[in-house]
């Protein structure tokens, strides 16, 4: 059978892989897909999307306990675990749905199959019927990446789980040990602890939420304990005695080993990239650590082999990677994007308070030599917050001294995750604190505390 041409082919159909494919099409690009799991990939069916649904349903239980605080009353208050999944499942499939249309709709052509390279400008699909061949000038590859084991704390689906085991939980944890605390481990404790597992938190580096600012990780620490989670930090788990419906874990902390029992573990030590079984290496595609290298138009060095999103390196986010797909869709398509700038892309976590952020961190702006300005202003100080009974959080901003240009931006409380945005708009526009300090933010709103960080940066605050 003859190969198939495109003019490109993704492998891949997640955040990166599917949005790189339609921007193709609509640049009038003849475009293939190869899925060999779910369309929308990990973010949509067992990360991102699902997680949201059931943290909310947790939010809402949190709610519901403090109904009194709001004048109303709530009794005999409980959850259906199923309910609360079979809802998040719910909402992965009428996404996942959504791509397929999607992807019809933009006349792509979707391949569902395992894919292998075995030469340049070629693509070879394992699909149920057997086997297709492709070929075409310019190939992205968007794989991901999948949760990293370490020996000795792999995941079995009883005990220890992974992210997927988590999502679809066998049964309720009563003893929880989550291992790691970056994005994923925190927001699996979150929703846990806040359905009542006694829950700690075991983290390897000197705090919680290791990548953000590290004022922004005491706040959030400290709310964390006060939701009864137990936190660990410069600590590590070394060994698991898997027993029957119990597991111990050693864990060594300031040189010390001790011994704990659980009922659940959840190992969310980060990622590793699915690179295996594609035959990059005969390609000359250089393998780091698990990712491909790839320079900041994301090419690998070999002639049109792209490598977009969690494959990539970090950061492992959907929207970098869905930005990333559209940029190189752009450059196969003869125009002249901009590259895609890892310090302009904010990280969110949907715990309970949500962490959000943007730029340096105020350590990071410190190295990288800036003189700075800090601004800082609490959720008590904001109207909005308390009329929601949301007064616990702050908002951090970092300018360059010099030349007033934000540099940073760091949340932790009630939806910061939708508020981290203004910022993020203000840095891709070249904000300075003058431009911030002009604009009329609304009354009420939790977005006027990013006004009133700003005018604290400078002496200026009204309302602190």
């Amino acid at each position: 059978m003859a190969a198939k041409s495109f003019d490109m082919i993704v492998i891949g159909a997640g955040p990166g892989g599917y949005v790189s494919a339609i921007r193709g099409a609509q640049l009038g690009l003849n475009v293939a897909i190869v899925e060999r799991e779910h369309m929308g990939g990990i973010c949509l069916n067992w990360g991102c999307i699902p997680t949201k649904a059931l943290l909310r349903s947790a939010e809402v239980f949190h709610l519901m306990h403090r109904a009194k605080e709001f004048g109303l009353s709530a009794d005999g208050i409980g959850y259906d675990l199923d309910a609360v999944i079979k809802r998040s499942r719910g909402v992965s499939k009428q996404l996942n749905s959504g791509v397929g249309h999607l992807l019809k709709k933009n006349k792509v052509t979707a391949i569902m199959g395992e894919a292998t390279l075995p030469a340049k400008g070629e693509v070879s699909v394992k699909t149920d019927k057997g086997t297709e061949e492709l070929t075409a000038k310019h190939i992205v590859l968007a794989t991901g990446a999948r949760a990293r084991e370490l020996p000795g704390l792999e995941a079995d689906g009883d005990l220890v789980w992974t992210y997927k085991h988590a999502l679809m939980p066998p049964r309720m944890p009563k003893k929880l040990l989550v291992i790691g605390s970056g994005a994923i481990g925190i927001e699996f404790a979150s929703f846990y602890n806040t359905l009542g597992a006694d829950t700690t938190v075991v983290e390897v580096m000197d705090r919680v939420l290791p990548v953000e600012d590290a004022e922004i990780s005491a706040f959030a620490k400290k709310a964390f304990v006060k939701q009864g989670m137990k936190i660990m930090e410069k600590a590590m788990v070394k060994q698991l005695d898997r027993g029957k419906g119990k597991i111990t874990a050693h864990i060594e902390s300031g040189g010390k080993i001790e011994k704990q029992e659980f009922d659940t573990v959840i190992s969310a030590v980060g990622i590793v990239g699915n690179v295996e079984g594609l035959g990059l290496e005969a390609l000359g595609a250089k393998v780091d650590r698990t990712h491909v290298v790839v320079d900041e138009y994301c090419r690998t060095g070999v002639d049109g082999l792209y490598a977009i999103g969690d494959i990539a390196g970090a950061p492992w986010l959907a929207h970098k990677a869905s930005h990333e797909g559209v940029m190189v869709a752009e450059m196969v398509a003869g125009r002249h994007p901009h590259p895609v700038r890892p310090e302009s892309i904010a990280g969110c976590t949907y715990c309970h308070p949500q962490v959000a952020s943007v730029g340096f961190t105020e350590a990071k702006a410190k190295e990288a030599g800036y003189k700075i300005k800090v601004g800082r202003f609490p959720f008590i100080g904001n109207g909005k917050a308390i009329a929601l009974g949301e007064a616990e959080g702050m908002i951090k901003t970092i300018f360059d001294e010099k030349t007033g240009e934000l540099l940073g931006a760091h949340m932790v409380g009630a939806e910061v995750t939708e508020l981290i945005q203004g910022y993020v708009l203000g840095r891709q526009l070249e904000t300075t604190e003058e431009d911030l300090m002009h604009t009329v933010f609304p009354h009420p709103t939790l977005s006027e505390m990013m006004h009133e960080s700003v005018l604290e940066a400078y002496g200026q605050a009204v309302h602190i």
